[in-house]
């Protein structure tokens, strides 16, 4: 499969700078998988198009503000620092930039030298490993003195709104570097009304990492490697998943990131409580072993995100369910409008 199949024509005002005036008020397109039948609605209808007994699976994984700006203890140079995962307390994986001022041994001192941290080896993402000084209270300076990373194609400096808006109304454990974005819809209000509905809300996690958002360099899909991203699925989540499965009941995935979870966890037509890393790369041609719908915003051309959506509902069905979005001036990407195929 070549890279270019999974290209589309984005015209670039349909971008979302903002996000929408009211999380639930968001665009919705469903797709019906089996029929590719497109119905247009809003994201406040999606308990519509649930059913009791259903599970509706969620990422509880909160962003951080990984963005950092420091300086050379010895120069006094400005860097850019963006944290992508602690490996153990204190030490991190981060990119760097500009990477030619961060050789190892340099100490970077961010804020007011709240913190401090010692450049260590390259890594294989051509990252660097940061060792930071002290980190007894480290989630409290990083959560004064730090930025949320917006994704770069949101052209704007991060604002008093991101704070918010960029965070799912469930997250609960930092580790993210980006909103798992699907999630960014729902409102406690919504998903109580989902829950009277007799749906079973579901928590997994999946830290989103470099991984989710890194271009494909290649020019054929199966050569593209995944960068590894935290998950774990407890032991409680697995069995409600579990009863569904064997109840006939669906399992609707909130995002492609507890797409990745649950698929990694999978043995036979189950998942398994676990932990760990996962590089699983989902794209055509896949079997999908546990999910029945999926939740998820619009993705950018040539993304694995949208090479995963094109492996659940079949290219040509998504790629002109895309076509008819952008005719009717859908917003894309994270601040975006939503799909829900079924």
């Amino acid at each position: 499969m070549k890279v270019s199949d999974f290209d589309y024509y984005l015209p670039p005002e349909l971008i979302a700078q903002y996000p929408a005036p009211e999380r639930e008020g968001s665009r919705l397109l469903v797709l019906f998988r089996n029929t590719g039948e497109i119905l247009h609605t809003v994201f406040s209808a999606v308990p519509d198009y649930l059913a009791p007994g259903d599970v509706l699976v969620l990422n509880e994984t909160k962003v951080f503000p990984a963005r950092l700006i420091g300086r050379r203890a010895d120069t006094g140079g400005r860097l850019e620092v963006v944290l992508l995962n602690e490996k153990e307390p204190g030490l991190w994986e981060a990119l760097v930039r500009p990477g030619r001022r961060a050789r190892p041994g340099v100490t970077l001192v961010f804020g007011d030298g709240e913190l401090q941290a010692e450049v260590g080896e390259r890594t294989g993402a051509g990252g660097r490993m940061l060792k930071f000084s002290d980190a007894s209270d480290f989630w409290e300076k990083l959560f004064r003195i730090g930025e949320v990373p917006l994704p770069p194609y949101i052209k704007r400096k991060p604002e008093k709104i991101d704070q918010t808006r960029y965070q799912t109304v469930y997250a609960r454990v930092p580790g993210s570097v980006a909103a798992p974005t699907a999630g960014l819809h729902f409102t406690p209000e919504l998903l109580h009304k989902i829950e009277q509905k007799g749906v079973h809300l579901v928590r997994t996690l999946l830290h989103v990492g470099l991984g989710t958002f890194r271009p494909v360099r290649v020019e054929e899909v199966e050569r593209h490697q995944m960068h590894a991203e935290y998950w774990k699925l407890e032991e409680g989540a697995a069995s409600l998943i579990n009863a569904a499965r064997r109840r006939g009941s669906r399992v609707i995935a909130v995002g492609t990131t507890v797409v990745r979870v649950l698929e990694t966890a999978a043995e036979g037509d189950y998942v398994k409580a676990g932990e760990g890393w996962t590089r699983l790369f989902i794209y055509p041609g896949y079997r999908f072993r546990i999910i029945d719908g999926l939740i998820t915003n619009f993705h950018l051309p040539r993304s694995t995100l949208l090479m995963l959506v094109c492996a659940f509902a079949g290219r040509t069905r998504v790629l002109r369910a895309y076509q008819e979005a952008v005719a009717r001036r859908y917003r894309f990407f994270s601040y975006g409008d939503a799909m829900l195929i079924i």
